[in-house]
């Protein structure tokens, strides 16, 4: 599976994409490993239950061909669609962040994605003045031919998807298209697919939590040239948003705020660290315009894992050592490498194995640590 290559899915693959992203601890850059070793979803599945043995779990979830069947059939009724990453309809820009979705859900009017995109984010328990310059931002945006992406939540985001019904926006679900959230924006939701979209990478049904959370923003971010953030305080989901977007090579924006109003501790710190002050829609949409003809920067990516047939000699002796090197704490793999004394190639199988295993978590920066 090559970044960028054009094709499109079987019905039969498509179904082996969704067992596979929906397996127990398998995700966007584990499939994307998977995918490449064994040349498809298919191979992937059937071997999956070893792989994880070997790491140490007897038994992976997996969900099976009736399941996969069902949750594209429930979505298909209100119809959402699912996009493979490489086919024409999946987002172009989504496509050049470190771990995009191998499935997008996708409701509504796709034709949105081939317009230039900015997001807008900030405080749920936003004040009079936030909602009001977020709306006024959103409509100009719209009025300049942007599509605005943001969350559904309360606060900015919802007065930015408002501001840009007529224009076109889309909204990021943390949960699956049957569970949007909050509900009572369901009939914002409804109302924005007319000209605009939806999209999860979530399981149909699923209810969201909130690590869910932070997994959506990279989506946000990951959909647009800037993201703008509007009222944040110093410890919100919306820098999160922020941080994300300057690793994906996205420009970043901040409204400023009076010192006095904790609502805005974090975008003034943003405008600190190197953020474009915003005091109007102009100062956005001209610093993106000479960017908007040209193709993102694309992440740079992970060397790809070669996965033996049968474990190598002292195999298990690594995973074990590795587990006790690691902890709650995040390293980085060039540090675990020089602990165990090993190879990279073996450490990266190794932590292959504990990851399907449920052992270990990955971070942003490729930094690993124990679950």
């Amino acid at each position: 599976m090559r970044n960028g290559d054009a094709f499109r899915l079987t019905d039969e693959q498509r179904i082996d994409w969704l067992r596979l992203i929906r397996a127990e601890n398998v995700g966007p850059r584990t499939f994307r490993i998977l995918i490449n070793q064994f040349g498809g979803a298919g191979p992937a599945v059937r071997l999956l239950p070893e792989l994880a043995r070997r790491g140490g779990r007897s038994i992976i979830n997996i969900p099976n061909r009736e399941e996969a069947e069902r949750e594209l059939s429930e979505a298909a009724r209100i119809g959402v669609r699912y996009a493979a990453l490489g086919e024409a309809d999946y987002p172009k820009l989504l496509r050049e962040i470190d771990d995009p979705p191998p499935l997008l859900a996708i409701r509504g009017n796709g034709e949105i994605f081939s317009r230039p995109a900015i997001a807008m984010v900030g405080a749920r328990n936003a004040s009079v003045a936030g909602t009001r310059y977020a709306a006024q931002l959103a409509r100009q945006f719209g009025e300049a031919g942007f599509a605005v992406i943001s969350g559904l939540a309360r606060g900015i985001d919802s007065a930015a998807h408002r501001a840009a019904l007529n224009s076109g926006t889309v909204a990021v679900l943390a949960g699956g298209h049957a569970k949007p959230y909050p509900a009572e924006n369901e009939k914002l939701l409804e109302a924005l697919l007319e000209q605009g979209a939806a999209v999860s990478e979530m399981p149909h049904r699923w209810e969201p939590r909130a690590r869910d959370f932070p997994r959506r923003n990279r989506l946000i971010s990951g959909l647009a040239a800037g993201v703008v953030v509007v009222e944040a305080a110093e410890r919100s989901g919306s820098l999160i948003t922020a941080r994300l977007a300057g690793e994906q090579g996205r420009e970043v924006f901040a409204v400023p705020g009076s010192p006095a109003d904790p609502r805005a501790g974090g975008t003034n710190r943003l405008i600190k660290q190197g953020a474009t002050l915003v005091t109007s829609a102009a100062d956005v949409i001209e610093n993106l315009k000479p960017m908007l003809g040209l193709s993102q920067p694309v992440v740079a990516r992970e060397p790809e894992i070669v996965i033996p047939a049968q474990p190598a000699p002292g195999a298990d002796e690594l995973r074990e050592r590795l587990a006790s090197l690691l902890s709650n704490t995040p390293v980085a793999l060039d540090d675990l490498v020089r602990e165990a004394r090993a190879s990279v190639g073996d450490v990266q199988v190794a932590l292959f194995e504990l990851e399907l295993a449920g052992r270990i978590e990955r971070h942003g920066g490729g930094m690993i640590s124990l679950v």
